[in-house]
């Protein structure tokens, strides 16, 4: 036979697999292809760092919880984008570094506050944070 008279070629499995088909995601993999979404507490991180640095100066409690919060939040977004980079957006995962970082400050800022009332107590007593002119008595105590 001739080249001319050969049969057309069907799609056979060998003309097949020359032309690979596009490969479907694998069933609960956790991948969405090609669509970056933000990492889920970045958002809070950032705001509850914030918190924890404009609250510091309410006795030291409420801030030192919120920035403790924080940095266990972001511990655990750390590392779902260093298991996923590709999977996260950029801009959340600064987010996320910015939350972590006023955390820390918040952190540390309530902790010398809470050291400074530490402070106050053991050299004033408890009642001159509640009595301002048992305060100014103690005060004027030490000066004269």
């Amino acid at each position: 036979m001739s080249e001319e008279q050969e049969a057309p070629q069907e799609n056979t499995p060998e003309t097949v697999s020359s032309n690979p088909q596009p490969k479907t995601p694998p069933q609960n993999s956790g991948f969405n292809y090609g669509i970056q979404q933000a990492l889920p507490n970045a958002t809070a991180v950032l705001v509850l760092g914030i918190l924890s640095i404009v609250t510091c100066c309410c006795y030291g409690i409420i801030g030192l919880i919120l920035g403790i919060v924080a940095l266990i939040l972001s511990k655990k977004d750390r590392a779902l984008y260093a298991a996923n980079m590709t999977f996260y957006t950029e801009s959340s995962f600064k987010n996320l570094n910015a939350g972590r970082v006023c955390a820390i400050i918040g952190l540390i800022l309530n902790i010398i506050y809470l050291l400074f009332m530490g402070a106050i107590i053991a050299m004033f007593g408890w009642a001159a944070l509640s009595d301002q002119e048992a305060l100014k008595e103690a005060l004027q105590g030490m000066q004269g």
